[in-house]
C-alpha cells in the first residue's frame, strides 16, 4: 500500500525514536491518525514547546528549561562529589540512588570508529568544571560497555595528576540474581571487585 506524502513524512517522523520500525511507526501514524486526532495534536504541541523550550544545563549539562537546573541550583547538595555520567537518563537514575553531589554529563562516549573523540563528549568541558570546582572525589558512571569503560580509563587518566580520589562504579552479580543466570564477562567483573565482608 501506497500511503500519502502527508501520511509518508508523519511515518518517518515516528521512525527517528529509538526502537520505532516501519511497523511500528505506521501503527502509531494510523492510531493518530484515525482514533486520536486530539491526542495527536497534544504530541505535536508538546514536542513544538520542548524542542524550542529545553537546552542544557551550563553547568552539569543535563536537560533543563533554566540556564541552571534544579540539581544545579541545589545548594544543599555535597560540593565535594562529581558524578560523570554519559547522559541525561543517566542522572535520573542516579537520583534514585540517594546520591547527593554534583554531576557532569558527557555528551556519550568515545568511540573514534564513529568519530567521536574526547572534544566531542565534552572532556574539556569536564576539566575546566573540576579545575573551577572544590572537588574530593569524582565517581566515573559511565555505561559497563566496551565504549563506557575505556571513556571511563581516558578520563581517570587524564585526572590522575590532579588531589582527587577517582571512583568507579562497581559491576558485577545483580541482587536477588542467581549464579548459574550470570554471564562469564559479568560474573568476572563480579569477581574482580570482590570485597572483604564486614562483620
Amino acid at each position: 500500500m501506497s500511503f500519502s506524502p502527508l501520511i509518508r513524512q508523519l511515518i518517518d517522523a515516528f521512525r527517528v525514536l529509538p526502537g520505532v520500525g516501519q511497523k511500528t511507526a505506521q501503527r502509531m501514524a494510523l492510531q493518530l491518525l484515525e482514533r486520536d486526532r486530539s491526542g495527536g495534536q497534544r504530541l505535536a504541541q508538546a514536542l513544538t514547546q520542548a524542542m524550542q523550550g529545553v537546552g542544557y544545563c551550563r553547568e552539569c549539562r543535563s536537560l533543563s528549561e533554566e540556564d541552571l537546573c534544579h540539581l544545579c541550583s541545589d545548594q544543599r547538595r555535597d560540593e565535594s562529589l562529581l558524578c560523570i555520567v554519559q547522559g541525561p537518563m543517566d542522572v535520573y537514575a542516579v537520583e534514585q540512588t540517594g546520591y547527593r553531589g554534583r554531576y557532569f554529563v558527557l555528551k556519550g562516549h568515545l568511540s573514534p570508529l564513529d568519530g567521536l573523540g574526547p572534544e566531542h563528549i565534552g572532556i574539556p568541558e569536564l576539566i575546566s568544571r573540576i579545575n573551577q570546582g572544590r572537588f574530593n572525589e569524582v565517581i566515573l558512571a559511565t555505561n559497563p560497555t566496551v565504549e563506557g569503560e575505556a571513556t571511563a580509563h581516558y578520563i581517570a587518566q587524564i585526572l590522575a595528576d590532579k588531589s582527587l580520589l577517582i571512583s568507579r562504579l562497581a559491576h558485577g552479580m545483580p541482587l536477588g540474581g542467581e549464579l548459574e543466570m550470570v554471564d562469564g564477562g559479568t560474573l568476572s567483573h563480579a569477581f574482580a571487585g570482590r570485597r572483604p565482608m564486614q562483620f
